[in-house]
């Protein structure tokens, strides 16, 4: 561990974590990915990760809804612990929703079907509730209008903004996304910001691995800066901005900002 990082980053402060993550590690053949990391996460507390990359944002994330297997230490979510127990894994997976990159939609699906086929197939939910619920969060990300299109019909900004509804169907108590905007045109972006900034107003307790820093500013209690597989700096976004404690934190903001 970089003998400047600092330890606690925040976590002391938070009694009852909705996540709660214990010296964890994880590899990738001989590549040491994560590095003894500790967070801690509070309910409704909105964090925004950043770092260069290769710096172990996005496997982080993934490794909190098991989509990446870490090796070593401990990983809590919502009280129950994730281990290869398979109706473990599924029960955090029914809690934790994912964003991704590219909006992974079924292309033959309509965006109802789409939004649909989860709380149907997994949480058995009538249709007809299914579909009422799919409709509410179509209007909550304001795209209501493209119910019975297919994705191949939607720009990017609206696919991702069906994305983020599609797992809001699942009643998440946690969403993770992972640079969710790093595909979409500059002008599909605020779209899509908007979006996360109303749910965070709503209280959604919300990990985002994402270079748009006037959104971490404006939305995360924390923000997190990784770098070789390891947090080195962690602050409320007032002080990781005007005064990072870290040469390599100033180092990257003075590329990005």
């Amino acid at each position: 561990m970089n003998p400047d990082a600092q330890t606690d980053f925040g976590n002391d402060a938070i009694e009852d974590p909705i996540i709660e993550i214990t010296g964890m590690h994880k590899w990738f053949g001989e590549f040491h990915v994560l590095q003894d990391i500790d967070l801690k996460v509070g309910r409704q507390e909105r964090i925004v990760i950043c770092g260069p990359s290769g710096s172990g944002k996005s496997t982080l994330i993934r490794c909190i809804n098991r989509l990446e297997e870490h090796q070593r230490g401990q990983i809590v979510v919502d009280g129950i612990e994730l281990t290869n127990n398979i109706k473990n894994i599924e029960k955090i997976r029914a809690e934790v929703g994912m964003v991704f990159q590219h909006f992974n939609l079924f292309p033959h699906l309509t965006i109802i079907d789409n939004l649909t086929l989860g709380p149907i197939w997994v949480r058995k939910v009538p249709r007809k509730e299914a579909e009422d619920t799919a409709m509410h969060y179509l209007e909550k990300v304001r795209i209501a209008e493209q119910a019975q299109k297919f994705p191949g019909q939607l720009s990017g900004g609206q696919q991702q903004r069906v994305a983020i509804a599609r797992s809001l169907c699942m009643a998440p108590k946690v969403m993770l996304f992972d640079e969710p905007t790093s595909a979409l045109d500059p002008e599909m972006i605020k779209e899509v910001l908007d979006v996360m900034i109303d749910l965070a107003r709503e209280g959604m307790t919300m990990l985002v691995v994402t270079h748009e820093m006037g959104f971490a500013k404006s939305v995360a209690h924390r923000v997190l800066f990784m770098d070789y597989g390891q947090i080195v700096e962690a602050n409320n976004p007032e002080d990781f901005f005007n005064n990072p404690q870290h040469d390599r934190t100033k180092l990257f903001l003075s590329q990005i900002l």
